[in-house]
């Protein structure tokens, strides 16, 4: 079979003047960037500011810079230019990439960033199923519309809710507005945990700006099916427990029994949705590990349906004496069995109870 050529095979690497000119050119333009947003009028020194401001007044006091985009046609014909002094350069621009397109991080600190997104357009593409809501506030800039429509959906958020109350059961339901045309120019300002929007039938591609604003909340990111408007999914709404999340799920993955410990004290996080998450990934990585922490979770964890969860989970993987494990058995009591090996619990572990 033929072995495809890469640009990656063409890479000056024994061209050591090239490759310094490259580091330099890359380098020059990063601390020009740097000292533009740094200074007295700069997106950083705004966005510094407002640190410690709510996040609608923080969407309101940098509007500004998604209206006035001749910043960023400046910034993106120096990249331009870069890559045309050599097409090996890498921009000081960090790409964030998603399911349903990719962009450049434009600026970041704290709770506030500012990415440039592109959804590039696909013929037939189907239509999202799922709107989520994730805690916060955006603005959303639109560059070029690309012929799409847009759906809006909402969904009733209470007070206590925010505070920490969220449970599944209790979850309203998602409401979905009927199509409407996405126009090029247009500034949507949502409230994040409580309005979401899908695009769909673009004819080409999508261009907009995308400020949002997300300071650590009790309130998970939540996905709800557009059809029925019913919950679907959970998911630890602070950037930090996300983080922890990929790297226990890369621990689990790499079968790092030694790593029990890190997964134990995530279950003690104050992210209801990072605590469940940790202890199910710990149960696939180590029953014997978990069986002791699943326990205590099933009678002392400050959430309802965590507790649920982790009290049927522990008697469907751990059933009392006597018993034959079977699925469901067990009930709800405490984990008194030896813990199974991690073969013979494989197949449970899809079924193991969750939340939301």
């Amino acid at each position: 079979m033929p072995i495809m050529s890469s640009r990656h095979d063409h890479f000056p690497h024994a061209d050591v003047a090239r490759r310094l000119a490259i580091r330099r050119g890359v380098s020059n333009l990063d601390a020009a960037w740097r000292s533009a947003d740094t200074a007295p009028d700069g997106l950083l020194t705004a966005i510094a500011a407002l640190a410690d401001a709510p996040a609608d007044v923080a969407i309101a006091r940098l509007l500004p810079w998604l209206s006035d985009t001749e910043w960023l046609r400046g910034r993106l014909d120096q990249a331009l230019a870069l890559l045309t002094a050599d097409p090996f350069a890498r921009p000081p621009l960090r790409m964030v990439g998603g399911s349903d397109g990719g962009g450049l991080v434009l600026a970041d600190r704290g709770a506030i960033r500012l990415t440039l997104q592109l959804r590039p357009f696909t013929a037939k593409s189907a239509a999202s199923g799922s709107a989520v809501f994730v805690p916060g506030h955006a603005a959303i800039q639109v560059l070029v519309g690309g012929g799409a429509e847009l759906r809006a959906h909402g969904v009733a958020v209470s007070a206590a809710e925010e505070a920490g109350a969220f449970t599944a059961q209790g979850a309203a339901l998602c409401r979905t507005q009927p199509p409407r045309p996405l126009r090029t120019g247009e500034t949507l300002i949502l409230d994040t945990a409580r309005q979401s929007f899908t695009l769909q039938g673009a004819g080409s591609d999508i261009l907009f700006l995308e400020l949002t604003v997300q300071p650590p909340s009790c309130l998970p990111i939540r996905a709800y099916d557009i059809e029925s408007g019913r919950l679907t999914h959970v998911s630890a709404s602070r950037r930090d427990s996300s983080f922890r999340q990929m790297a226990l799920a890369l621990l689990r993955q790499l079968g790092r029994t030694d790593a029990a410990p890190l997964f134990i004290a995530e279950t003690a996080s104050e992210d209801f949705a990072a605590r469940w998450n940790a202890m199910r990934e710990l149960v696939v990585l180590d029953p014997a590990a978990a069986r002791q922490p699943l326990a205590r979770m099933g009678t002392s964890d400050p959430h309802p349906e965590v507790r649920a969860a982790a009290a049927a989970t522990c008697g469907l993987i751990f059933p009392p004496s006597g018993e034959t494990g079977r699925e469901g058995g067990g009930g709800t009591g405490s984990c008194t069995s030896p813990a199974p090996s991690a073969p013979e619990f494989s197949d449970k572990v899809a079924d193991a109870p969750c939340p939301a």
